[in-house]
């Protein structure tokens, strides 16, 4: 069996929970939401089309992004990333509220209840809900379309580089997928070049969609300077929208792609090992994935090593491969964007 075979295989049990999942929870929205309450024709109607279709657009999202330019991926994108962030609110309220009314004993108090007094009841559910969900979706849309913060962390390595200054570590907020799209990529450059980094690290989920759709997109970034250097490591979604083709638009880019390897950093005196990772998740959609031994062969241990690798779930395995410090582009709990992670003693 060919490896693209098998790798098709593999991803068959996903998509089947996915699209059980997507679908179960449309029907479970449409329960509480609408049937439950008793929403009136042409109402229900409306309401049961429109969720219909935001749940397809959820589903179209993706592939637009791999067929369509980034305008009219736009059509799509909107519809589709509020949606997703709307219905995931409503579903959390939704079962947060069947938890505490079971817990109350109310599905016994329910069956002998009036009908007219379940309705009003779950009526007033709905309206809860849905206005609270709108709240925290106006929140959670603020904080999305914010301009990136600034965090600074000293982290100082033992016997590591006594003249670096700065790094700039930027990831993992999908910058370039068409809603937000060049404008954002030309104020994220901006906000590098005032911080005059000693070098730039992109760790992972560049875009999400097709690298030639996209190439416009993401030409702002052709800017980003450093005095040792721009460097790119994959994150799943670059895998998604093909890690080949954006590795390779990341070098047009004038960035340094490391997958799976390594570069000596500075002089013997103050340098150290920059190693970069691809996404451990690589291996299920292509010919990818992380493979930190062999990124790490033949390393001298007594050089410093710093690891860029997109997730924060590597960091087990770097410690025991002796690297001493962790730039991640996925969130840890708790704060969003770029994370780093201490690896040595």
């Amino acid at each position: 069996m060919s490896p693209s075979l098998r790798r098709v295989l593999a991803l068959v049990p996903l998509l089947v929970l996915v699209s059980g999942v997507l679908l179960g929870g449309h029907l479970y929205l449409l329960e509480r939401l609408v049937f439950d309450p008793g929403l009136a024709a042409p109402w229900s109607t409306l309401a049961c089309a429109a969720v219909a279709g935001l749940a397809l657009s959820i589903v179209a999202e993706p592939i637009a992004g791999r067929l369509l330019p980034p305008r009219g991926v736009r059509l799509v994108a909107w519809p589709a990333a509020l949606w997703m962030g709307f219905a995931f609110l409503l579903l959390l309220l939704l079962l947060a509220s069947d938890a505490a009314l079971w817990l109350a004993g109310s599905p016994a108090l329910a069956a002998t209840a009036e009908p007219l007094a379940a309705r009003s009841a779950a009526e007033q559910r709905a309206g809860l809900v849905v206005g609270l969900a709108l709240l925290l979706g106006a929140a959670g849309m603020r904080e999305a379309l914010r301009p990136p913060r600034l965090r600074r962390a000293r982290f100082e390595i033992q016997a590591g580089p006594p003249r670096w200054t700065a790094f700039a570590s930027c990831s993992s907020r999908h910058p370039l997928r068409p809603i937000l799209g060049r404008a954002f990529a030309q104020h994220l450059v901006e906000r590098v070049e005032a911080l005059a980094p000693d070098l730039v690290a992109v760790t992972g989920d560049l875009a999400d969609g097709d690298a030639t759709l996209l190439a416009d997109e993401v030409a702002p970034l052709a800017r980003l300077r450093a005095r040792h250097g721009v460097y790119f490591v994959t994150g799943n979604h670059d895998h998604y929208s093909g890690a080949s083709a954006w590795a390779a638009r990341a070098t047009a880019l004038g960035m340094r792609v490391l997958r799976n390897e390594r570069v000596r950093i500075g002089d013997a005196d103050a340098g150290f090992d920059l190693v970069g990772v691809d996404d451990h998740h690589g291996r299920l959609v292509d010919s990818g994935g992380e493979d930190l031994a062999q990124a790490l062969a033949g390393r001298d241990a007594a050089r410093p090593a710093i690891l860029l690798a997109h997730d924060p779930s590597t960091f087990r395995r770097a410690r025991n491969a002796g690297i001493d410090l962790q730039l991640s582009g996925t969130p840890t709990a708790g704060r969003s964007g770029p994370s780093a992670s201490w690896c040595g003693s």
